[in-house]
């Protein structure tokens, strides 16, 4: 199954923003892929989150969310993008990954579980949590795929738990901050949580200045299959069930393990 991943320099315009996802949904589309996933916060991004995201939210089936439909029907090709969506809190709005099928029909949206209170952002203000930690996943011709976003990433219980429920393929839409080490540690983190767990990872990342660019797909032995510089772009690859169970007949793992990581709720004694 071909895949896509599509880089982007999102802005505050969210018409600009969805001509450039109509654009490159086109484009897969036309190499045959059969999914194409776009970064965090595709729809609507500025440089910080601040007070305006919630003002741009909308519900799932808002204008923004059909347009999304309407993109993923006409290329008749399986979408997920990131979104801003309203939530119970007027003061902060839901960060989403929405998946649409290549009909159109909602397949899942995902809220993020782990929010960016670090280098000096503070996510948390603007954006509700997730009210719910439970994995998300949804099939596309017969591949099941995991959704995380961004942050998310430094969590490897997260990861494990989604390829607990299935996933051959993890979906990492992200707006990786830059800062020291952050490139290295972009593509290392996505190597990890695909040999960690015996499945494809694929991080689309929005392009500089906001974000560090270079969306890959990292095979189940932590390979890069391809990837992008830091120009708004489009990559297509292959992934492969059977390379998926064949690296878990040969490192079964997930059988293997014999601890269960859950927080801990006093310090060690």
């Amino acid at each position: 199954m071909h895949i896509a991943l599509g880089q982007l320099a999102s802005g505050a315009d969210v018409g600009a923003n969805l001509q450039a996802i109509d654009r490159f949904a086109a484009q897969a589309a036309s190499r045959g892929a059969r999914l194409i996933a776009f970064p965090e916060y595709a729809t609507y991004e500025k440089k910080m989150v601040d007070a305006t995201f919630p003002t741009v939210a909308q519900p799932l089936d808002g204008q923004i969310g059909c347009e999304l439909a309407k993109i993923a029907k006409r290329h008749e090709i399986a979408l997920v993008s990131g979104f801003v969506e309203s939530s119970p809190d007027p003061a902060r709005a839901f960060n989403t990954l929405v998946a649409f099928g290549p009909d159109g029909a909602l397949l899942a949206a995902y809220r993020k579980v782990h929010l960016f209170d670090a280098q000096g952002f503070e996510e948390s203000r603007y954006v509700a949590p997730a009210p719910t930690t439970d994995p998300v996943t949804f099939c596309v011709d017969g591949v099941r795929f995991g959704l995380l976003t961004c942050y998310d990433l430094r969590f490897p219980e997260q990861a494990q738990s989604l390829s607990d429920a299935g996933s051959q393929v993890l979906l990492v839409c992200s707006s990786w901050v830059p800062g020291e080490s952050k490139m290295a540690q972009w593509r290392t983190l996505l190597a990890a949580r695909a040999i960690e767990n015996s499945l494809y990872v694929a991080g689309s990342c929005q392009a500089p200045p906001v974000s560090v660019g270079h969306s890959l797909l990292a095979d189940p032995m932590g390979g890069v299959v391809a990837e992008l510089g830091v120009e708004v772009g489009l990559v297509t690859a292959e992934v492969c069930v059977d390379t998926v169970a064949d690296v878990r007949k040969h490192f079964p793992t997930s059988v293997q393990r014999r601890i269960e990581w859950g927080r801990r709720t006093s310090p060690p004694t």
